[in-house]
């Protein structure tokens, strides 16, 4: 464990610092306006600090800093040593998706255009990130009717160049033949120089452009080159419209959308250029290191920005919530664009709505992600092999039971039983159950209720097996519990997990079945007999499992709780009586003026209704009115 610097040898200016384990490996990396202040935090009792941080402490054997001169110099040269070291202990993209991008290599003598993916280089403009290459072959094909440079390799160009035929492109009108000397370097320049502005978003001039060319050529009785320029300007506006117009024409920003749990998190960026969406970007990032919502916005500002980005700096960039750091990232990316950026989280109007489609696609990816997850049979296969493992299980844990209660300040308490068969859910074995002994708001004595009732119950189907002799007509009693689970999982910590231990050991189950707890705080796994949590290591499929389990107990819970409270309250104090149904029962309160009058009302009242029949009306009137 790393032991604390002497006193004053820390200095009090900001920079970066790096942890680092006995082979010398940087395990972590961080900055500071105050590395003094910061670090301090490092050397405190363990147990007042994150889970996540007391173990990186503990692993760290040395603690060295690099002193600068402010707080953006402090944030670049965090990156850069982030980026350089990979530290196990910081948050990292695990995403390793390429996405692809329209290229333009303005460094040959005739640029081409081509999808590209992968690191960029030197001399070549990007456009995108696309979600599929497809998506970019589709805009260029239209494109290159409007602006027909060249696609082909360098090998063809220099083939046909050498042969003196041009190519199949030049016939059908999508390339301008330079191979072939069809087209001189300067006008082909200019092709491609407003194939970029088009690129960038400057749709309205080159519009305007081919316009006023296709109106002259036909003023001039240029014919066959009005019909060219006709077709060029339709190519054109088709592009454009593939293009979705979500801001003001002259407006440039990049929209951050998140999803996420306690161990991952899933961004979306939209990049908006003069209005249009021109590219979008997902990727997944490992939530190793503890941070709050705008720490985590943080860390992406620097996965975005940290190198150079394909498509600039924009104006503003729009995020769900800023950190107290904002202002430093502000002054960071204002130094890359060189002029003012703003962050911020856009509040109303059509900003707001943007964001929000953002982070439904967001959502909708991170569900994705999980669910790739949750369905690959290899996956499901390691899990149960790492959770037999690391809980040491007598075998594989095919059946796991997974409990939670949900209640509402100990009003209409329910539990969750949900299933995992083979590390799928199996629904048809989910049991939810109304708690009935439970006075109050007693997390404890609801999930002991609950456990027993369900093992009791397993009991009686094990130990008294349904006779085959039943007498004809006799019904036979449904088996709901009858296999036990290989692995029981309660929510909640030490004090669920004691709950679940006594139950099993009073109904004498302590060797048939194992039990543990996940605390959702820090997803920790208890079992018993240890009093510290189980080391199940982050992004391993064991522990996604045990969360989706959990996840989905917490879910089935309170859809129930949901119900019975919905149900609880569209319950009317007319209900039971004799006689008065649905139909009389709304004609009366309309006519009373509610429930509480009716409530209030005298026989008389009651008896003079004529819809209501004078026993119908005594009823109601008992039902108010007890005898003392």
């Amino acid at each position: 464990m790393v032991t604390r610097p002497p006193a004053g040898t820390i200095p009090e200016g900001p920079g970066s610092y790096q942890f680092k384990d006995a082979l010398g490996r940087v395990i972590y990396v961080g900055k500071a306006s105050s590395l003094r202040q910061r670090l301090s935090n490092y050397f405190q009792d363990p147990r007042n600090m994150h889970p996540r941080t007391a173990q990186m402490v503990a692993t760290a054997a040395t603690v060295e800093w690099i002193e600068v001169r402010n707080e953006v110099e402090a944030l670049m040269l965090e990156w850069s040593l982030i980026k350089q070291h990979r530290p196990r202990f910081n948050i990292r993209l695990r995403d390793d998706k390429s996405y692809p991008f329209l290229a333009v290599t303005l460094d040959e003598q005739f640029p081409r255009a081509l999808v590209m993916r992968g690191r960029k280089r030197k001399g070549t403009r990007y456009f995108g990130p696309y979600a599929h290459a497809y998506a970019i072959r589709d805009t260029l094909d239209l494109l290159l009717r409007s602006f027909p440079i060249r696609t082909c390799s360098p090998g063809k160009f220099n083939e046909h160049q050498r042969l003196g035929r041009p190519c199949l492109l030049f016939h059908i009108e999508k390339c301008s033949g330079p191979c072939v000397g069809e087209i001189e370097e300067g006008p082909y320049r200019q092709l491609v120089d407003e194939l970029c502005d088009f690129l960038d978003g400057n749709t309205d001039d080159v519009v305007a452009r081919l316009d006023g060319d296709m109106r002259a050529a036909a003023k001039e009785m240029e014919y066959e080159r009005a019909a060219r320029l006709r077709d060029r300007l339709h190519a054109v506006q088709r592009a454009i419209e593939k293009q979705q117009m979500v801001a003001e024409t002259n407006e440039d920003l990049d929209v951050i959308g998140i999803a996420d749990d306690e161990l991952e998190a899933a961004v979306q960026v939209f990049f908006v250029r003069r209005g249009r969406v021109v590219g979008r970007k997902g990727f997944v990032l490992d939530k190793v290191e503890d941070v709050s919502a705008g720490g985590l916005v943080d860390r992406i500002l620097e996965a975005m920005y940290g190198d150079e980005p394909p498509l600039g700096v924009p104006k503003q960039v729009l995020v769900p919530t800023t950190s107290a750091d904002v202002a430093t990232y502000e002054e960071w990316l204002t130094h890359l664009r060189g002029s003012r950026v703003q962050i911020r989280v856009p509040q109303r109007g059509d900003k707001r709505g943007l964001h929000e489609t953002v982070t439904r696609n967001a959502k909708e990816e991170f569900n994705r992600h999980r669910l790739r997850r949750a369905g690959d049979h290899n996956a499901r296969s390691r899990a149960l092999t790492e959770l037999q493992d690391m809980l040491s299980l007598p075998e594989a844990p095919l059946r796991i039971e997974c409990y939670d209660m949900a209640h509402l300040q100990g009003t209409d308490y329910v539990g969750s039983m949900v299933v995992l068969e083979d590390g799928l859910p199996n629904k048809r074995e989910y049991r939810r159950f109304k708690v009935k002994d439970v006075p109050g708001n007693d997390d404890y004595a609801a999930m002991e209720e609950v456990l027993t009732r369900r093992l009791t119950a397993y009991l009686n189907e094990r130990d008294h097996p349904l006779d085959e002799e039943l007498e004809e007509g006799v019904r036979r009693r449904p088996r709901r519990f009858q296999y036990p689970p290989q692995l029981l999982l309660v929510d909640g910590g030490k004090g669920q997990l004691a709950v679940a231990e006594r139950v099993v050991a009073t109904l004498g189950l302590t060797d048939e079945i194992p039990i543990a707890s996940l605390a959702k705080r820090f997803e920790e796994v208890y079992v018993p007999g240890r009093s510290e949590p189980v080391n199940v290591p982050r992004g391993s499929e064991a522990l996604f499992m045990l969360q989706r389990i959990r996840d989905e107990a917490h879910r089935f819970a309170n859809t129930f709780h949901r119900e019975l409270r919905d149900k609880r309250m569209t319950t009317s104090a007319l209900d039971g009586i004799a006689g008065l149904g649905e139909t009389r029962k709304k004609r009366l309160t309309q006519v009373m003026g509610g429930v509480s009058a009716v409530k209030k009302a005298s026989l008389d009242d009651l008896r003079a209704l004529s819809f209501l029949p004078d026993a119908v009306a005594d009823a109601v009137y008992a039902k108010f009115h007890p005898p003392a």
